[in-house]
């Protein structure tokens, strides 16, 4: 007998994220399960120093205050709630869930899964977890838990583990389970799925928008939605640019299946329901990732305003007069935004913006020996000298590392309501024949990628327009470590044809210099019209370590939508079509 849809939805795509939506979506309309995603790589290096201060801290708090309110509300309802808020701690996390459903006077059974945690795992490192996949959420709602806690599995995982559950899935399953992994994908970062950070925002209303729920079907395909009434919009694009956001190759390599990103198939079934249909999965590799973070070193950073004439000439002497000062720093970094106008109307938009980043093993080059010697400059340096802000005493930052461990090595385990601890076996891993190439290597789901035929314009015989490529093209961006990846996307045919054979690796690196000497690769999906490009080393050591101005590559993608290449005037929409 087939059962019906599991409708589950989703309250937080990070730590920080709008504290009012777990209410938001346990009143706005039906739901089985209820997720919410709160990590990421910098939270478990702010999850590592709170640890440090007191071992019974180390998971999100702001879970906790959220629940106040909201668990007799679920329990009302029926719904499950499943979560990775426990991070680094999570039985202390079902802890405090237990004590505050005994306070609330709710009868609510806590279970929570846990062995991501590998520490103590080398020197120096602040905390080091394996990706957990979805098979110890199944467990633990099928021992009746209304509350699961999880610490690091994938985010993907906080919607296939109920889903296994609720359709009582094998672990073979794997087009099902690829399905819903595809649907947890979309669903995990919250608001990205409804119209955030979405390229063609203009188009709609999303001043609010609503969180993202999924329906997902017993063959695993499904439909995403929102809540009626709620902000926001669910179309093709905003689904496509959230599927291309942080990912890699085809391959979408997960601890209980590799998902095949080139077979997904979206398509508009009523107003804001978007499907997901045709997904196929592989087996999984037989190795986790491991996320590790650790404290880099002792890094400050001064803004310097330059306003007005001879902005250059500005830039050379403060960079000359600070010389001496950061000859013993490790890593130095000038950058000059070019912010300033020329016979501007306002003094701010006269003034361009020198940013000044050092980062040293140790906090006395970076200290108060630096900012000192930067405010000892105030009456004695280029003509309108000031800084943003005052600079501060030193601070550290943290650097993100990746790994892999055998599956079989990690103590995956499910702690049930009744505290029985049930171990969870690792998914049968594909044959190593058969597994995907590392990362470094992956191109277009087993083709290489499509070799250049010219540069940035190059396209179909007919007259062009020298415009933005985001007049035709949306994107998305987003990090891994140090790693960026760029997904972009047209929405006809034709333009598809034309993005296809124009934007190479080459014509990428044309257009974001940056990107040069990177090793940048290329992936197709051909059914979402999409590439995604994925620039390794691109941030350096990651968002803690502050690498680069966008430290976790969030506006890349935007970036590239701004620069100017030639593009046939057939493919521009009408206003922007006059060559």
């Amino acid at each position: 007998m087939t059962r019906r849809p599991l409708i589950i939805g989703n309250a937080s795509g990070f730590y920080g994220d709008r504290a009012a939506a777990l209410r938001e979506m346990l009143t706005g309309g039906p739901l089985d399960v209820l997720t919410g995603d709160y990590l990421a790589e910098l939270t478990m290096l702010i999850l590592g120093r709170d640890r440090l201060k007191n071992p019974d801290l180390g998971y999100a708090k702001t879970f906790a205050r959220q629940l106040e309110e909201c668990l007799g509300l679920a329990h009302e309802r029926g719904v499950r709630i499943v979560t990775n808020a426990g991070g680094l701690n999570p039985a202390g996390l079902a802890d405090a869930i237990r004590a505050l459903a005994a306070k609330l006077g709710v009868p609510a059974s806590v279970a929570h899964v846990e062995g991501d945690d590998l520490m103590p795992y080398e020197d120096g490192a602040l905390t080091a977890n394996a990706y957990l996949g979805g098979a110890g959420i199944t467990a633990c709602l099928r021992a009746g838990a209304d509350v699961v806690v999880t610490g690091r599995v994938t985010d993907a995982a906080l919607v296939s583990g109920p889903a296994a559950w609720w359709f009582d899935w094998a672990p073979d399953d794997y087009d099902r389970l690829a399905g819903a992994v595809v649907a947890g994908h979309v669903l995990e970062c919250g608001t990205q799925a409804t119209g955030g950070n979405y390229s063609f925002f203009t188009r709609h209303d999303v001043r609010t928008p609503g969180f993202p729920l999924a329906e997902v079907s017993e063959d695993g395909s499904s439909v995403v939605t929102k809540h009626p009434g709620t902000g926001g919009v669910v179309s093709v694009g905003t689904v496509t640019a959230q599927l291309l956001y942080e990912t890699q190759g085809v391959r979408y390599l997960g601890p209980d299946v590799t998902a095949r990103l080139d077979t997904v198939r979206l398509l508009s079934v009523g107003a804001d329901r978007i499907g997901i249909t045709g997904v196929r999965g592989d087996a999984p590799p037989g190795t986790l990732k491991v996320g590790v973070t650790r404290i880099g070193g002792w890094r400050n950073e001064v803004v310097f305003v330059l306003t007005g004439l001879d902005i250059e000439a500005k830039e050379e002497l403060v960079r000359a007069q600070l010389a001496d000062a950061l000859r013993d720093v490790a890593e130095v970094d000038w950058t000059l935004a070019r912010t300033d106008h020329a016979d501007a109307v306002t003094e701010e938009t006269a003034s361009a913006l020198l940013r000044l980043v050092v980062r040293d093993p140790s906090p006395d080059p970076v200290g108060r020996r630096l900012t000192a010697a930067a405010i000892e400059l105030a009456l004695a340096s280029y003509p309108g000298f000031h800084v943003t802000a005052p600079p501060g005493p030193a601070q550290p930052y943290g650097v993100f590392t990746s790994a892999e461990v055998p599956a079989a090595a990690v103590p995956h385990t499910a702690v049930l309501p009744d505290g029985t601890r049930l171990p969870v076996p690792p998914a049968v891993a594909a044959p190593p024949s058969a597994a995907p190439p590392a990362f470094g290597a992956r191109a277009s789901g087993g083709r290489p990628p499509v070799p250049g035929r010219g540069g940035a314009g190059a396209g179909p015989a007919g007259p062009t327009a020298r415009r933005p490529l985001g007049a035709l093209v949306g994107a998305r961006s987003g990090d891994k470590g140090g790693d960026a990846n760029v997904g972009v996307w047209v929405e006809s045919d034709a333009a598809w044809a034309w993005l296809h054979a124009t934007l190479t690796v080459e014509a990428f690196q044309a257009l974001l210099p940056e990107t040069a000497g990177l090793p940048v690769a290329r992936h197709v999906l051909p059914n979402l019209r999409a590439l995604n490009f994925t620039v390794p080393g691109l941030l350096g050591d990651g968002v803690a370590s502050g690498h680069r101005f966008d430290p976790q590559a969030k506006a890349l993608g935007e970036w590239l939508r701004a620069r100017h290449t030639d593009i046939p005037v057939a493919l521009l929409p009408a206003p922007e079509a006059t060559p």
